[in-house]
């Protein structure tokens, strides 16, 4: 997104393809897994996260993306298994 790394987008992401959409307009669209392994990689773990963050988030910069981030509680997505 800031471009500080130089993988391309689209091989693991596609952004949502409609415009009503709760919360930030940065949303990802997330396809159904047909096995639980693809489920397990990362791209599909943080598109539920990514999509989760509210509309307060700050995406002008990475700066004012991490500030914005650190006072948001994650903890529903964590769990040991």
């Amino acid at each position: 997104m800031f471009g500080l790394v130089d993988i391309d987008f689209s091989d693991f992401f596609e952004f949502a393809r409609t415009t009503k959409t709760r919360g930030h307009e940065y949303k990802l669209f997330k396809s159904q897994c047909t096995s639980n392994v693809r489920s397990r990689f990362f791209a599909e773990r943080v598109i539920n996260i990514w999509n989760s963050l509210p509309q307060t988030v700050n995406y002008t910069s990475l700066t004012a993306f991490r500030h914005s981030i650190e006072v948001l509680d994650f903890s529903e997505f964590l769990r040991c298994t």
